[in-house]
């Protein structure tokens, strides 16, 4: 068994339930369609990833959809806030007998396999992993043993996110990340060309 560990937080991709803050502006079908994008790039850059790999679903596990089953174990997210269910995933995990973990999101466009084989490579000296993200919350978050501080007394989706958890890791060994961003607006993705087909009904308007 591998000692590592990546947990991915994945929402159903079903119309009018992800993406709400881009769906705002771009409308739901779009946002549902982009999610579904990087939901494709997330598997892009994890499936060969030489980890154990476990997907965490928002609603219910989903046993036929993109996530190949041979390659990812399937488990629903438990708990009343993105902490919680965080928190969860990575008792689960550590209950398991892994040693090093890592959690990300599915709404990473800028991240890819390399980042996270150096995310993984940085346990060797470091007992935490930060991948900051520009709006001030963070991308990936990797520990070797379960500080549950971490999760609680935060205002999720906020700017505070980043730095209210380095607070918490003071004086600890920390590896901090490139700077990333994650897709949550319109802004995200207006100027990435790859997203052009899912915003040509903008341009419209």
């Amino acid at each position: 068994m591998s000692k590592n560990l990546l947990l991915i937080l994945t929402r159903n991709p079903e119309l009018g339930k992800c993406k709400t803050r881009l769906a705002s502006k771009v409308g739901d079908k779009a946002a549902l369609e982009i999610y579904k994008f990087l939901l494709d790039k997330t598997v892009s850059f994890t499936k060969d990833l030489k980890v154990e790999k476990w997907v965490y679903y928002s609603e219910q596990v989903w046993e036929d959809d993109i996530w190949d089953k041979e390659i990812y174990k399937k488990k629903p997210q438990v708990g009343n806030d993105l902490g919680i269910r965080m928190m969860n995933a990575f008792k689960e995990g550590f209950e398991a007998g892994f040693e090093n973990i890592i959690i990300i999101g599915s709404d990473m466009y800028h991240l890819n396999q390399s980042n996270l084989e150096e995310a993984f490579s940085n346990f060797k000296d470091h007992d935490y992993v930060v991948g900051p993200a520009e709006d001030g919350g963070y991308y990936l978050l990797g520990m070797k043993s379960l500080k549950s501080g971490l999760f609680q007394n935060k205002k999720w989706g906020t700017d505070t996110v980043l730095s209210d958890t380095l607070f918490d890791i003071k004086g600890e060994k920390v590896a901090l990340l490139d700077e990333k961003n994650d897709v949550d607006y319109y802004e995200d993705i207006k100027d990435i060309k790859a997203f052009e087909p899912f915003l040509k009904h903008m341009k419209n308007d």
